[in-house]
């Protein structure tokens, strides 16, 4: 597994803590930052699938 997968995984999962924390104290600011991290999470992990891709293709 891709260290970028892993990474963004983590950085979602912490962009969704934000959000929720944002949306309880109605923190509008905070709940966007955890919804900006969310997508950079998402990202972050497409990108190491698609090298996990590629290497699993260059090994058959």
């Amino acid at each position: 597994m891709d260290k970028n997968t892993v990474k963004g995984a983590v950085k979602e999962a912490v962009g969704k803590g934000k959000e929720g924390l944002g949306k309880a104290t109605g923190n509008v600011r905070l709940e966007a930052d955890g919804k900006a991290e969310q997508v950079e999470g998402k990202a972050q992990k497409t990108v190491g699938k698609t090298a996990d891709a590629a290497r699993s293709a260059l090994r058959h």
